[in-house]
């Protein structure tokens, strides 16, 4: 008996995954891939280090996905982090775990994952070909139909769309997979740049870009009420203000202003003291140090770069011997250090972000196989989907849970 073919379009995380899989089950595998190599977007991801996964476990995983994680427990159940380590050791790719749980290739190299999967499907013979931009998926007597530019029309039992997001688009991820799905009956959730940084209103302070806040906790202010808290590491850059736990808030925030509401940061770059114990050590500091002027003060409580922004906003001279701080002035210094104020007026754009919000609605999806309850044969893997979750690795693991289970399921629904 003849193999089936399967063709997968798209060689990022989910689409190497899916290729390898459907091999590996006994299909003819073809992987058409638009950019001149695969895996672009993989090998920049982590600042190039790729982080794959995260220790959580499967309940904690799917928080961290929001009410759509849901969707992923029947994945998640058959290939999860400990398969996907196995499989990397297998194929012998050493991989360490690090703070906050994380997973990284040991080498500290992405490029080291994509190296590991080209030579696992090198193994499987699947058809890798590159500068193949699909063009169209049709449907064609039972099979699927697919339209590369100057290329023959592939005809195939099952098609894997794993075409990624519209994030990063310099990567390849421009949003075509969308169009693929929509031309064959599926809604596509709008979408919208998730894990991104975000702008402030008037523009940063020059005096901060470049300055990264350890240990803050940053509350989300959507119209007068907090949606969201993190606690963590923050980046001033020089559009605005990134780093992990303002990437983790900026999901909200994006959907917050585009529902027209008002949206603000407020930090608190002293969470480990409350306000009561915060003041005693103000006090205390000034006392102590009376002689000495304010900004030479400021240097024991933060960042040198950020004592001019401080003395700006809350409006207290530097050359102020701390003796003379007025008991209003302490205060006004008070509520600066736990509660300094950014207004959110925009994010920055999907070339920028790591991830894309929205994409396919999961409910014209089978979470069993990931196949399409729109159209027979095809198979939707990744950030296609309309799943995004937090910085940390959960949206890498979920596009090789994904990916994993369409191949998988691509090949086997074509056996007889």
């Amino acid at each position: 008996m003849s193999k089936r073919t399967v063709v997968v379009t798209g060689g990022g995380a989910a689409g190497l995954m899916a290729a390898g899989q459907a091999a590996e089950n006994g299909a003819r595998v073809i992987l058409l891939e638009k950019m001149k190599r695969p895996g672009r977007k993989i090998c920049i991801s982590g600042k190039g280090r790729c982080n794959i996964s995260n220790s959580a476990d499967i309940p904690d995983f799917i928080n961290h996905f929001g009410s759509n994680g849901r969707f992923l427990r029947q994945a998640f159940a058959q290939f999860f982090t400990p398969e996907l380590l196995s499989f990397f050791q297998v194929h012998g790719l050493p991989v360490t775990l690090e703070r906050g749980g994380r997973y990284f290739p040991a080498s500290g190299k992405a490029p080291d994952i994509l190296k590991t999967f080209l030579r696992w499907l090198g193994t499987l013979n699947v058809d890798i070909r590159n500068n193949s931009a699909v063009k169209n998926i049709s449907a064609d007597s039972g099979k699927l139909r697919i339209h590369v530019s100057g290329q023959k029309d592939t005809i195939c039992d099952a098609a894997i769309l794993t075409t990624g997001g519209a994030s990063y688009p310099a990567t390849g991820s421009t949003g075509d997979g969308y169009r693929f799905a929509e031309s064959l009956g599926h809604t596509v959730i709008p979408v919208r740049p998730a894990l991104v940084p975000l702008e402030v209103q008037g523009g940063l302070h020059p005096d901060l870009a470049g300055l990264e806040v350890r240990n803050a906790e940053v509350r989300l202010i959507v119209n007068g009420r907090q949606e969201g808290k993190q606690f963590g590491e923050l980046h001033f850059i020089k559009t605005g203000i990134s780093g992990p736990i303002i990437l983790t808030l900026s999901g909200l925030a994006v959907d917050s202003l585009q529902a027209g509401k008002e949206v603000h940061l407020s930090i608190d770059l002293k969470p480990a003291l409350d306000r009561k114990k915060l003041d005693k050590r103000l006090i205390r500091d000034f006392q102590k140090r009376h002689k000495e002027i304010f900004s030479q003060v400021l240097r024991g409580l933060l960042p040198a770069q950020l004592i001019p922004f401080c003395l700006e906003q809350t409006g207290i001279a530097g050359e102020t011997e701390a003796g003379q701080i007025s008991k209003k002035q302490r205060k006004q210094l008070l509520n600066w250090l736990k509660g300094l104020q950014f207004t959110i007026s925009g994010h920055r754009p999907f070339s920028e972000a790591i991830i894309t919000a929205g994409g396919i609605n999961l409910k014209e999806v089978n979470p069993r196989t990931m196949e399409s309850k729109k159209q027979p044969g095809l198979y939707l893997a990744g950030e296609i989907l309309d799943l995004n979750g937090d910085t940390g690795g959960y949206n890498l693991q979920a596009a090789f849970s994904t990916g994993w289970l369409a191949g998988r399921s691509a090949a086997r629904s074509t056996k007889k």
